[in-house]
């Protein structure tokens, strides 16, 4: 869900279905497990959700908007719209170029709407909830920020918003192969061992991240990539280019 002390995975025991756990933070926008192996090279972009790779067609606008029943229990409604706008706007610039999409925002055929949650989501061993968002479909989805994330210091939010954003884009977790094989993945691509999908002091947005993920887009829209390791890619186009 984020890096660092954000959303990442520790080596506490145990297993949770939906639950990434990493300094009491737990990230939940895919599933999950530990690491089976920490010393194994996984140096790839992890990318497909089971039987294709969904990634977005060319020239994609994703618009969204606040949901303002959510954002009307805040106490300073307006201000937190302003402090979380800026947030996703600092993040997905430092995604650069290699952004696949653009992010548009306005009232009506959305694809998303930005939901904030008036109570952390905790467990009983005080594991929280940072965000959650959604992979490349066409449907209409949340990205849903906790408050637990706004009280984050700034640099913690822009990376959670960084990490959920390359959820967004079809990343899957650095260690999906080892660990979330309900949901089988693919790699492409290698990188140093620090990448935005990892977890705890690794977890950093690279140059590698930005160059494979440009790269893999590229490959795939011009139509020189159709499939990794049998795996079909699919783009999709979101629910307002198609209903809106």
């Amino acid at each position: 869900m984020a890096v660092r002390k954000s959303a990442r995975e520790t080596d506490e025991a145990g297993t949770e279905p939906n639950v990434h756990v990493h300094h009491k933070v737990k990230c939940v926008t895919e599933e999950v497990g530990r690491p089976k192996n920490r010393d194994v090279a996984m140096n790839e972009i992890v990318v497909g959700l089971g039987n294709v790779i969904p990634l977005w067609a060319a020239d994609t606008r994703l618009y969204w908007r606040f949901n303002t029943t959510s954002f009307g229990l805040a106490p300073d409604p307006e201000a937190a719209k302003a402090r979380i706008r800026s947030l996703l706007g600092r993040a997905l610039d430092l995604w650069g170029d290699a952004s696949p999409v653009q992010l548009l925002e306005r009232e009506n055929a959305i694809d998303f709407e930005i939901v904030l949650r008036n109570a952390d989501d905790c467990d009983d061993r005080g594991r929280c909830v940072l965000a959650s968002a959604f992979f490349p479909d066409s449907g209409r989805h949340d990205l849903v920020i906790y408050p637990r994330m706004l009280m984050q210091d700034e640099q913690e939010q822009i990376e959670t918003l960084i990490h959920e954003l390359g959820h967004v884009f079809g990343l899957r977790h650095f260690f999906a192969l080892t660990n979330e094989t309900r949901t089988p993945a693919q790699v492409f691509g290698t990188h140093v061992r620090f990448t935005i999908m990892n977890y705890g002091a690794d977890s950093v947005l690279t140059d590698a991240d930005r160059a494979d993920l440009k790269a893999l887009y590229e490959r795939a829209r011009s139509g020189q990539l159709r499939a990794i390791n049998g795996t079909p890619i699919m783009l999709v186009r979101p629910f307002s280019a198609l209903f809106g």
